[in-house]
């Protein structure tokens, strides 16, 4: 069996915590609470963030591996969990001083923080779990 030739998706999950608030500074203060209720809250709101990464493509004839699992662990917390976790997202990052963090803009951000570390024959899917039950995928 010709297994280098099928593709194969592998997926690292990890956890982060941030707080944040979703915010347009061109709307007044009715439409911002109409818009995003208790997440335009003025103090910030926090998040249990699940973060999986995936990655697809040919496992290697010599390992088998798509991509080793330890490395991609260690370049989803280089260059994005660790500018994220435990921060204020609106305040501490500089990725969403100008960006609403809403879960979409966060998993897009993820992944053009990680897709220049990643071996561009591969592909890369990110998708940011903010709730149990609310959920976003990029690309789609």
């Amino acid at each position: 069996m010709n297994l280098e030739r099928k593709k194969v998706a592998v997926f690292r999950k990890e956890h982060f915590n941030a707080a944040h608030r979703l915010h347009n500074p061109n709307w007044d203060d009715a439409t911002n609470t109409a818009v995003f209720g208790k997440c335009n809250n003025p103090n910030y709101h926090g998040h249990n963030y699940e973060l999986i990464v995936q990655v697809t493509g040919y496992p290697d004839p010599q390992t088998g591996y798509v991509m080793d699992m330890k490395v991609l662990s260690d370049l989803i917390w280089e260059h994005a969990l660790n500018l994220f976790d435990h921060k204020n997202l609106n305040e501490d990052t500089t990725a969403f001083k100008h960006l609403n963090p809403t879960a979409e803009n966060i998993a897009v951000v993820i992944y053009d923080l990680l897709r220049p570390q990643i071996d561009a024959a591969l592909d890369l899917k990110i998708r940011l779990y903010e709730t149990e039950r609310n959920f976003v995928e990029y690309p789609a």
